[in-house]
């Protein structure tokens, strides 16, 4: 038996948490409950869409401004937050595409485990999951089952379909 190349977060209790190809997660920072997320271990980092980005000084360090929007193919409760930046990533997207992205720290609730994760900023409006889990998060004691969906549970119906048709 090979030996495990990438141990579970230490803070994480030691053990494996199995997640689907898509999850719903938590955004604890943002009062946000639920939010449908792709699992991409193509990606590197975590990814949300953000709009209305306004980049702010703060006691000398860099702050970005950012809107989201938690539900799929729905504009309605918007979010705003404020976070530190932590870098400007060049990131290459799905289509071959780089573009620099801010990027900031975020608590996000995995299959209730919190976990804070390097998230880039970018515009996701047409794309299929507003959110992308990444490797840097998932390395942090979980294990995608692909051919599982939410695993980590989900909301009632009625919150699931709450916006859609709007």
């Amino acid at each position: 038996m090979s030996p495990d190349p990438s141990p579970p977060d230490p803070g994480s209790g030691g053990e494996r948490i199995v997640v689907g190809w898509r999850e719903w997660v938590a955004l604890p920072q943002a009062g946000v409950a639920w939010v449908k997320a792709k699992i991409d271990t193509g990606a590197r980092s975590s990814s949300i869409h953000a709009f209305d980005l306004e980049v702010f000084e703060s006691d000398g360090q860099e702050w970005v401004r950012f809107s989201i929007h938690p539900w799929q193919r729905s504009d309605e409760d918007h979010v705003e937050l404020s976070l530190p930046v932590l870098d400007r990533r060049e990131v290459r997207s799905s289509n071959g595409q780089t573009e620099q992205r801010y990027a900031v720290a975020m608590d996000v609730t995995l299959a209730g485990r919190t976990i804070t994760t390097v998230m880039t900023l970018s515009n996701r409006d047409e794309m299929g999951f507003r959110m992308l889990i990444g490797r840097e998060a998932l390395e942090r004691g979980f294990l995608v089952d692909s051919a599982t969906s939410y695993a980590g549970g989900r909301p009632r119906r009625a919150v699931r379909r709450k916006n859609w048709g709007k």
